[in-house]
């Protein structure tokens, strides 16, 4: 039965990567099956093919290529070009010679073949495993053998681009080097389970091997004690025909003798006188009595002897057999209790690797939702916020506890303000951060379904990919934008308008004499992130002068919150600097420790993580408290 490429293109529009024609008696394969571009396994097993054709090789995102149970001789040399291949099965075919383009792929994994059929390589190699018969192969065409991890991670992420070779940072580089690590200690452990499967292999085929013998020599013992038990019954009846047959005999002698002698008595009787005939018939009479007794005597003691010969014969017969059948059952149980220690040493074995390869993929799978929590902008702009905002707090907490003495009802009443809508605007971060926690667990979740039916090692190729994620300010340097405009967008998770900078070359230098009006007509129409940039511009060159408590009251200036925090409204510090001097940011209860602690919803920072666990209300404001944050930066 032969298919052609436009039959196989009509199978394949739904598949578009995986082709499954094994049990169909396909006897070739049409020339220009090169042109499945996409096609990524190929399963022809149990079909009569006789060859593969040559376009084969046009197939560079084919991964897996099962052609078991055909009647291939050989394989084409263009198989050689499989750049992608991992998984080759060319096992129950009639292929006794690889062709040493094979060492060409660098990709191969698994290669499942006849072993003891082979001769080029030596059956000897093949036996080894895949590593073994690539190393041989590459030998042959003189170049370098590596591994297939150094190569497959390209070939797993090929609609991710390539990868970026050059090291950005420290941290990158150290979780190559621990992802190389991991590759190295995957095929250490490949190796040691391909070696225990072979020790056990060798192992089942020694048991076997002795189950046979067991069993053949359980048959001989056998057979033998049947024949001997055949041959004692065999003669034993043979003894007692031949008894049978020498009582007859002896019977009729007797029979005879006495014939003879009654015929004796009656011619004597005739011939001689009465008186002498009694006296001779009486001496004849006591004659044949006495041997008829010393006949039956014999025979009965010659019956006697028989039997307890036969007895005898049957307890030697008995007590071999019953020895044999204890020795046979005693080897059948060392055997058994042989064959459970090695059933439950490799049940234990495959325990032991199930359990270690379940806890890898759980690494995997935390190491992965670690660097998404860390890479996701949103949650790292919400944070970023809350930075902020606790900051504020403890600006503001600073200056009250400062100027309590000053008695300035207007600022303190400005203060609480300032307070209840910076405590109000960190409870609405708090819950928008937890919200995106609960969004990416989601989004975790959804890729650990999707991973349960997609390919191996998916939380490593994720976790690769977002390494190899070139930073934000990274690729704004090397646009020529300055480092501390792009971090200032980043922290207003405006990201989005640096083409627009790099378009128009704004610089910090020409923000100073920009407007409003001007960020607008760039494109840039977000009024927060506007004033953002030209106050962060107007602050650059310039250093805020330190206060002082004569100037306070003046100096001070607050903006109130206008609406409540959102991911694209960017938060601004709304409390002014504080005066540092000794005893601002210490507890008010032990007044030792630093304050460590936000109270709210007051938001009051004025206590130390040990002080505020015994405490129910603010010290300052003496108000409820319904939740404590704490910080983790000065």
């Amino acid at each position: 039965m032969d298919i052609s490429a436009c039959e196989l293109s009509e199978k394949t529009v739904f598949i578009q990567k995986v082709l499954d024609l094994h049990e169909n008696k396909l006897t070739s394969l049409p020339e220009d099956i090169g042109k499945l571009t996409s096609l990524q396994i190929l399963n022809v097993e149990k079909n009569r093919l006789k060859s593969l054709p040559p376009s084969i090789g046009d197939l560079q995102l084919l991964q897996t290529l099962n052609v078991k149970g055909n009647c291939l001789c050989e394989l084409p040399f263009s198989i050689g070009s499989l750049s992608s291949l991992r998984t080759l099965n060319v096992s129950d075919n009639n292929i006794v010679q690889l062709p040493k383009q094979l060492a060409y792929i660098r990709t191969l994994e698994t290669f499942t073949l006849d072993a003891a059929m082979m001769t080029y390589p030596p059956s000897s190699v093949c036996v080894e495993g895949t590593e073994s018969i690539q190393r041989f192969l590459c030998s042959e065409v003189v170049i370098e053998y590596c591994p297939p991890s150094q190569y497959l991670l390209p070939v797993l992420e090929h609609d991710c681009g390539k990868q970026d070779t050059n090291s950005f940072d420290s941290l990158e580089e150290a979780w190559k080097n621990k992802f190389s690590n991991y590759e190295k200690r995957k095929e250490e452990k490949q190796q040691q389970k391909l070696d225990f499967e072979r020790h056990l292999e060798e192992k089942q085929k020694e048991h076997t091997q002795l189950f046979l013998m067991n069993i053949a020599h359980k048959e001989s013992m056998l057979s033998s004690v049947r024949q001997e038990q055949e041959r004692l019954e065999h003669g034993v009846s043979q003894q007692q025909k031949v008894q049978d047959a020498e009582r007859m005999l002896m019977l009729e002698k007797v029979r005879q003798a006495e014939d003879d002698i009654s015929s004796r008595i009656n011619n004597m009787l005739m011939d001689n006188n009465s008186i002498r005939m009694e006296h001779l018939a009486a001496i004849t009479q006591e004659e044949a009595n006495s041997l008829r007794k010393k006949e039956v005597a014999v025979a009965m003691q010659r019956m006697l002897s028989d039997s307890s010969t036969m007895s005898l014969l049957h307890e030697v017969n008995d007590v071999r057999r019953q020895t044999l059948v204890s020795e046979t059952c005693k080897s059948m149980e060392y055997f058994d209790r042989k064959f459970d220690r090695v059933m439950s040493l490799q049940l234990l074995d495959k325990s032991k690797a199930i359990t270690q390869i379940i806890q890898e993929e759980e690494m995997q799978k935390a190491a992965f939702q670690a660097l998404q929590l860390q890479k996701d902008a949103v949650h790292n702009y919400i944070r970023d916020q809350i930075k902020l905002i606790e900051d504020d707090l403890k600006q503001l907490t600073k200056l009250e506890i400062k100027r309590r003495n000053l008695d300035t009802e207007n600022l303190q009443e400005f203060l609480v303000e300032q307070r209840s809508a910076l405590s109000g605007m960190l409870q609405q971060l708090m819950k928008q951060r937890d919200q995106r926690e609960q969004e990416l667990r989601q989004v975790l979740v959804e890729m650990q379904l999707k991973s349960d039916s997609n390919q191996q090692n998916y939380w490593m190729i994720q976790y690769q990919r977002l390494l190899n994620t070139k930073p934000l300010t990274l690729r704004m340097q090397e646009a020529g934008v300055e480092t501390g405009l792009v971090n200032m967008l980043c922290k207003l998770s405006a990201q989005h308008y640096l083409p627009i900078l790099v378009h128009h070359k704004v610089t910090t230098e020409s923000l100073r004499h920009m407007k409003s009006s001007d960020l607008k007509k760039l494109g840039i129409h977000e009024i927060g992130v506007q004033k953002a940039l030209l106050n962060w511009a107007a602050s650059v060159p310039m250093a805020s002068p330190p206060l002082t408590p004569s100037l306070l009251p003046n100096a001070i200036v607050f903006h109130a919150p206008s609406s409540p925090v959102t991911p694209g409204t960017p938060v601004t510090p709304s409390a002014p600097s504080p005066v540092e001097g000794p005893g601002i940011s210490e507890c008010v209860v032990c007044m030792e420790a630093a304050a460590q602690i936000i109270f709210l919803p007051c938001g009051h920072v004025c206590c130390c993580q040990v002080c505020s666990g015994a405490l129910q209300g603010c010290p300052l404001c003496r108000s409820t408290i319904l939740q404590c944050v704490r910080l983790y930066h000065g």
